[in-house]
């Protein structure tokens, strides 16, 4: 960060903490300015508050530097909420980390063809009873003809540990250029743990019987439902920044994560 007093912008989640916090705390340590005159936003809210924030940067096309404040359960991606009086200080002396979301191009059973950004994942799931039989592609190459499955993910290394954790799918550190392939609940192939995979790699699932097992895709917290195919691949042109206090940086947390039992 530069010496240069910044022009910040206050964004505040709607949970009834976070408008207390910010009422009490925040709203009045500085002249706030509108999100599109700032040169970085405070967030106060928890994880899914920061996203929800960060993708209305990426439709607005105006990214700009974000330090959260962790007022919410994991924090994942926030700072902790310690002595506000000193938030302008902690800004500077920030740690920034650029975070490359995925280009998602999904097509639906009709034709239409739709474009979503996730930041953490990209998920294919069921929508009914039936399981999904769903074609795998790495770079145009099918790698599994049909992943008879609950669902499947994609993932990047900031979501490395949300849904893809859950599911059983590897840590991956933050400058690691990788992305993470990992199956939810796969029946066939039954020993298939997923994949590694460069993040230069364009990844395309097919849905196999589409009409009869339909398959939604969720890119982060949006769905699309009853698609036929989804192309993913890193959005290189338009990296995400976060600024994290010294010592409490996400590549540390991802690192630390691997070691919790």
């Amino acid at each position: 960060m530069t010496n240069e007093m910044p022009r910040l912008a206050l964004l505040v989640s709607d949970a009834e903490r976070a408008q207390d916090v910010a009422a009490e705390a925040y709203r009045d340590l500085f002249d706030w300015v509108p999100l599109e005159q700032a040169d970085v936003a405070v967030i106060l809210g928890g994880d899914g508050f920061m996203l929800q924030s960060l993708h209305a940067m990426l439709d607005s096309d105006r990214i700009i530097p974000a330090y959260g404040v962790n007022l919410g359960t994991v924090g994942f991606l926030m700072n902790r909420n310690r002595q506000p009086e000193k938030l302008l200080h902690r800004i500077g002396k920030a740690r920034r980390l650029d975070i490359l979301p995925l280009a998602m191009e999904a097509t639906t059973q009709d034709g239409a063809v739709h474009r979503f950004q996730a930041i953490n994942e990209v998920s294919l799931l069921r929508e009914t009873r039936q399981t999904a039989k769903i074609e795998v592609l790495v770079d145009g190459k099918t790698r599994i003809k049909e992943l008879v499955c609950d669902g499947v993910l994609l993932s990047t290394p900031a979501g490395s540990t949300a849904y893809n954790l859950s599911a059983d799918g590897p840590i991956l550190p933050l400058d690691s250029q990788l992305l993470a392939l990992t199956p939810i609940s796969a029946f066939r192939p039954r020993r298939w743990k997923g994949a590694i995979l460069p993040d230069r790699s364009q990844v395309t699932f097919k849905v196999n019987e589409p009409a009869k097992r339909p398959v939604s895709a969720v890119a982060d917290q949006r769905e699309l439902r009853d698609v036929a195919e989804v192309r993913l691949e890193i959005a290189r042109e338009r990296p995400l920044i976060l600024l994290f206090d010294p010592g409490h940086a996400l590549d540390e947390r991802i690192v630390a994560e691997q070691f919790v039992f």
